[in-house]
């Protein structure tokens, strides 16, 4: 692998090409004379790579920013047809709030359960062996009374 750490012209058009979306991969390779084996070396390896994930990072972003721009009035005309007239569009309607309100009932959940195998437990909480042995002592000898 070559110590480069930029992009030719080549690449730099063939990146620009790829992340345009007016043309599909093997007009990419045709246009720019480049071997499929190649494209896929630049796409795991070196600085085609990195500005690669950089430029696929870098549009994940925008799409969540308009997605999160327009999520109030998407949720809004969904609620509004919950009231259409016609049965079917309110029916699916109501599908769609309660399907998401699962979905992000479940994603919380599985957040709790990752943050809880992440963070230690409380210092009160953590108790040794030998705690442990005196506790089941002291329950054994109040059950053994009673």
């Amino acid at each position: 692998m070559s110590d480069r750490k930029y992009l030719t012209k080549r690449q730099r058009a063939v990146l620009d090409d790829l992340l345009d979306g007016k043309l599909d991969e093997q007009a990419i390779l045709d246009k720019h004379k480049v071997k499929a084996d190649k494209l896929a070396r630049w796409l795991v390896e070196g600085p085609f790579a990195e500005q690669f994930d950089e430029r696929l990072k870098s549009a994940r972003h925008q799409c969540e920013l308009i997605l999160a721009r327009y999520a109030p009035l998407a949720a809004a005309k969904l609620v509004r047809l919950t009231e259409s007239e016609k049965e079917e569009t309110a029916r699916k309607a109501c599908l769609d709030i309660i399907s998401h309100e699962l979905v992000r009932s479940r994603e919380n959940k599985e957040v709790q359960t990752q943050r809880e195998q992440l963070e230690p437990a409380p210092a009160g909480l953590q108790l040794s062996d030998e705690t442990h042995s005196k506790i089941l002592a002291i329950l054994a000898d109040e059950t053994a009374e009673a």
